[in-house]
């Protein structure tokens, strides 16, 4: 019944995408039986016919960013409200920009890609390619053994190495391949069975994204995989007049990487792409990154790279000046002698609980009540874990924190009225209490030394007193930096905290 369903109604979600895709598929093929006709050279010129569509696509939106960035240059240098208010302007234009990048791309498309079927073909169905040579074909011939310089002609063979082994170009896209490239450049998602060929399906969008000259990025799970898919394809974009290369053949930081990333089509690991990025975000400079704008990416196995792998963050770090952590050395000694009375009011409560529980008075408003106190004041403490292990006072303190916690919390005031800070290890947090408070303000200090201020009422009251507009800014601003002192002040106490009590050095 279900199917029938389906059925009537048009078929199911993926059915139905590739029926819109169908169309493009018949206009591919098309084109591809016309492009047979061309000879090499005409075929290989597809690509500089398809760039110059594009710029002339993008000269209108491209002469207005000219003049903006212009008009922000000859502006005064103390103007930065001008400048800032043109730049704005232009970032928008640069994403109106990509927009009408994507528009002439999708008209491309069709043509595009049976250009790259009909490289694929004739890779296939010839040993040698002979066309008329270009400077890139010259550059590349330096390096690679399979382009061989003759004169002013060119001469690219279909064996190459990949991987390590020799391999004979001997695939040509079929239109589940196309379907696959179609939805690849759209955004989405393709699943496809093994065997399907998702290496070859790559090659269309890459070839249609890298005409417009913002650089493509393929992500690849593994290191072997990143340099085996280059090797495999590069040779089809190089006779297009495509660059190629692929990160994880050179050093991070390095010219070669930089070179990479400029490539029309950057092959590479999820990490080191990654790891590009967040070290591009530590340089002093804009000429030390070795990435530049992000574009179009497509990544395999996808499920891999953004579930799996996602789970595990990619983290860098870098050394940082003494003046930067200097609050942590400030306010170290205060947290110190704050864990160290918290620590004897600990151990007077699990002492008093467990005199009370010899004599039988378990009931959470006694035993349970000091049991439950010296494990919000400190759950890591020794003893207490220790006691906490023998049969039958875990039960104890679980029956205690029952109580507590029911009615909202209602009653925990009266478990915490005695610490300094309570701790939550379940959400990994360390909360100073009012009689904490008080103890780590040093006498003559301001009372709120340590308390954050509700900085909206405070901003609505400057706003309501009398004042020119200029004294309010100036309120505001004293307001502003006092909020800044005091969140930074209270976060590394609080860090300093869970540092002492919830964290073991080398555990």
């Amino acid at each position: 019944m279900l199917s029938f369903i389906s059925k009537v109604f048009g078929g199911n979600k993926s059915e139905k995408d590739v029926k819109k895709i169908q169309p493009k598929v018949e206009q591919i093929n098309n084109h591809f039986t016309a492009y047979a006709s061309l000879t090499n050279d005409q075929l290989r010129n597809k690509t500089q016919e398809f760039r110059q569509r594009i710029r002339e696509h993008l000269v209108e939106t491209d002469n207005e960013i000219s003049e903006k960035n212009k008009a922000a240059e000859a502006l005064p240098f103390n103007d930065l409200l001008g400048k800032d208010a043109i730049y704005q302007e232009v970032d928008k234009l640069k994403k109106d920009r990509d927009k009408e990048i994507e528009k002439v791309l999708e008209e491309i498309l069709p043509e595009a890609f049976a250009v790259v079927k009909e490289t694929a073909r004739r890779f296939k169905e010839n040993s040698e390619i002979v066309s008329t040579a270009t400077q890139l074909d010259r550059d590349l011939s330096v390096k690679k053994d399979y382009i061989i310089i003759d004169g002013d002609k060119s001469v690219f063979k279909n064996t190459w190495t990949a991987a390590g082994g020799q391999i004979t170009w001997n695939m040509m896209h079929y239109d589940v391949q196309l379907i696959g490239g179609a939805v690849l450049h759209s955004g989405k998602i393709a699943e496809m069975a093994t065997g399907e060929g998702k290496t070859l399906v790559s090659t269309l969008p890459a070839y249609l994204n890298a005409l417009a000259g913002e650089g493509v990025h393929i992500v690849t799970v593994n290191d072997y995989l990143a340099r085996r898919d280059q090797e495999w394809n590069g040779p089809i974009f190089e006779w297009l007049g495509i660059t190629v290369d692929c990160i994880d053949k050179h050093q991070p930081n390095s010219e070669e990487r930089r070179k990479a990333y400029q490539a029309d089509i950057t092959y590479g690991t999820n990490n080191e792409f990654g790891f590009d990025y967040l070290r591009d975000n530590m340089v002093h400079s804009a000429e030390e990154m070795v990435q530049r704008k992000h574009h179009f990416a497509m990544v395999d196995e996808v499920d891999s790279v953004l579930i799996d792998d996602a789970r595990t963050p990619l983290i860098i770090s870098g050394p940082v000046a003494r003046g930067d952590d200097q609050q942590f050395h400030i306010h170290k000694p205060r947290v110190q002698s704050l864990v160290q009375e918290q620590e004897r009011i600990v151990r007077t409560s699990l002492n008093e609980a467990k005199k009370l529980f010899d004599k039988g008075e378990d009931d959470p408003k006694t035993g349970g009540l000091h049991l439950f106190r010296a494990f919000r004041g400190l759950p890591k403490y020794g003893p207490l874990i220790k006691y906490l292990s023998e049969a039958g006072n875990r039960v104890k303190l679980q029956k205690a924190e029952n109580y507590y916690l029911q009615d909202q919390q209602r009653n925990m005031k009266i478990v915490d009225e005695e610490l300094l800070f309570h701790i939550d290890e379940k959400n990994n947090s360390v909360d100073l209490t009012d009689k904490g408070h008080n103890m780590i303000t040093r006498t003559g200090e301001d009372p709120e030394f340590f308390v954050l201020p509700d900085i909206g009422v405070r901003l609505a009251e400057v706003e309501k007193n009398a004042g020119t507009r200029e004294e309010k800014l100036q309120q505001k601003e004293a307001l502003l930096n006092d909020y800044s002192q005091k969140a930074d002040r209270i976060h590394t106490v609080q860090q300093l905290l869970k540092a002492y009590t919830l964290f073991a050095k080398d555990v």
